[in-house]
């Protein structure tokens, strides 16, 4: 009976084997960092699942996911080199661009998600009708939209900071809160709240529809790597596209994630967050995943501009490096 563990056969084998694996090395996989806005939610599920099913690894990236919260700004981390990537609203990224060379390499909001949630007993039938009335904003850029609202109407209103709770409109201690309709909207309701109690006022539903989360980086990381940039986006594109696909595994690693990091953990309330993502992310008639689209840049960028928001805007291919398909 011949021996198939020959000395001299295993010799050979290493030897071919050696010289193939120096030949054609095993790509090292490069690390980065991404911060996102908020704490875990669906907001981020397709972050959370292109790592959970090696989306980014099959990319050649190993990707560290940082939460956001109160306490950590995106922007700031990216400008203090704490982040290799950053998610950010566009008008956020463009204001940030006058300070900051940010780029965006993928746009994965594409209508904005934030409104103005008002009581119907409070007798705001229109917008007009905030003149002279206390109105929630939360603090840094969430406050831009609502801030050229104001100044477009030519009404003045008072600004009440508002933190993550919705105690204070809850008990009338301001006429209007800020929220997303993926989030603070659903909670209302959750509350115990009716929609017919309700008059929600959308950003989408005017000219100031901008869109929301996107991914930037520093110009400097866009020119060096721009292999990672891509690799990023695509990965990322993949975990979108995989959480639409499979929202109950989704949910599950969702969940999993706020437990772990403390975060009061309700099912049903995530579903609501992760349905409404799909429909800002996959918009009937919008661009494919990932895409900023010229026209969308463009106009936010004109808003920016005419209201004295910020004096320097950069050009379209000055400011987007992302997927054009």
């Amino acid at each position: 009976m011949q021996n198939s563990h020959h000395p001299i056969k295993t010799m050979i084998t290493a030897m071919v084997l050696g010289l193939l694996l120096h030949a054609y090395p095993v790509a090292a996989m490069e690390k980065a960092t991404i911060v996102l806005q908020w704490l875990p939610q669906a907001q981020f599920a397709g972050y959370y699942m292109a790592e959970d099913k090696g989306f980014y690894t099959a990319e050649g990236v190993d990707l560290t996911i940082i939460p956001g919260g109160p306490d950590i700004l995106a922007s700031e981390w990216l400008e203090a080199g704490k982040a290799d990537f950053a998610t950010m609203f566009l008008s956020t990224g463009l204001l940030k661009r006058e300070t900051l060379p940010v780029i965006n390499i993928g746009q994965f909001v594409q209508h904005s998600a934030l409104m103005l949630i008002t009581k119907k007993e409070a007798g705001i039938n229109r917008l007009k009708d905030l003149e002279g009335k206390k109105v929630g904003l939360w603090a840094n850029e969430f406050q831009i939209q609502p801030r050229i609202l104001f100044k477009r109407l030519g009404i003045e209103v008072t600004v009440i900071p508002q933190s993550s709770s919705l105690d204070l409109f809850l008990r009338d201690g301001v006429q209007a809160a800020s929220g997303m309709w993926f989030n603070e909207y659903h909670l209302l309701l959750s509350y115990g709240l009716d929609h017919n109690q309700l008059r929600p006022f959308f950003f989408r539903d005017t000219d100031l529809d901008f869109p929301e989360d996107g991914i930037y980086t520093l110009e400097t990381t866009a020119n060096t790597k721009p292999d990672l940039c891509r690799a990023v986006v695509s990965a990322t594109a993949n975990g979108w596209e995989y959480a639409f696909e499979h929202p109950e595994e989704t949910l599950d690693a969702v969940m999993q994630r706020m437990i772990k990091n403390r975060i009061p953990a309700n099912r049903a309330h995530q579903r609501w967050m992760l349905d409404r993502m799909k429909d800002i992310i996959m918009p009937e008639n919008g661009p494919p995943i990932g895409v900023l689209r010229q026209k969308d840049f463009e106009r936010v960028r004109t808003v920016l501009m005419e209201t004295g928001f910020m004096d320097n805007a950069p050009m379209f291919p000055e400011f987007y490096r992302g997927p054009v398909r």
